[in-house]
């Protein structure tokens, strides 16, 4: 018999996992940094507006690790999170693909985003903020790694989801 106890914890992380995940898949982020993209920035728009939602996606999978590092509910909201994302990715490589014409898979667009990001920032283990590694790497993605706007959009939307995530896990006491 399970215990109540363990229901509510169960629930607890089933939530976290659905708000999380709901939380990469708004978009009104994405439109708020699109809006403030200098119209001369030298960067394909479409471009960024993609990669943006994928580093919003990928931040928050990365900051419910570093977040719960030591947490034993670490493992259980990690995965709630990404099986929903894999479900979406799945959905939307369906979708994609039937318009297109081709098999494409998103989930694995973002393990491999988050693999580049990762590696990234271990490259760069003395970089005083990870925002200044996340900026670069992002532009550098978006197909101009000198543009000042595009980094600027990468390195607001990491600290953002971190900021949001961190605040969310502290707000329901994960």
């Amino acid at each position: 018999m399970v215990k109540k106890n363990d229901d509510s914890e169960q629930n607890l992380v089933e939530q976290a996992g659905e708000e999380l995940f709901n939380y990469a898949v708004d978009r009104e982020d994405i439109k708020w940094l699109m809006d403030y993209l200098p119209g001369d920035a030298d960067i394909k728009r479409s471009t960024v507006e993609y990669e943006l939602q994928v580093l919003k996606i990928v931040s928050i999978g990365w900051s419910i690790s570093y977040f719960l590092e030591n947490s034993s509910r670490k493992k259980p909201v990690v995965e709630a999170y990404w099986q929903s994302i894999r479900e979406y990715a799945q959905n939307l490589s369906n979708a994609t693909g039937i318009v297109i014409g081709r098999d494409i898979d998103y989930f694995q667009v973002l393990k491999k985003r988050l693999d580049l990001y990762v590696t990234a920032l271990s490259r760069n283990p003395e970089a005083p903020e990870p925002a200044t590694v996340i900026g670069p790497e992002f532009a550098d993605i978006c197909g101009n790694k000198d543009d000042m706007f595009t980094y600027m959009a990468g390195a607001k939307m990491f600290l953002a989801t971190l900021s949001n995530v961190r605040k969310y896990l502290e707000a329901i006491k994960i």
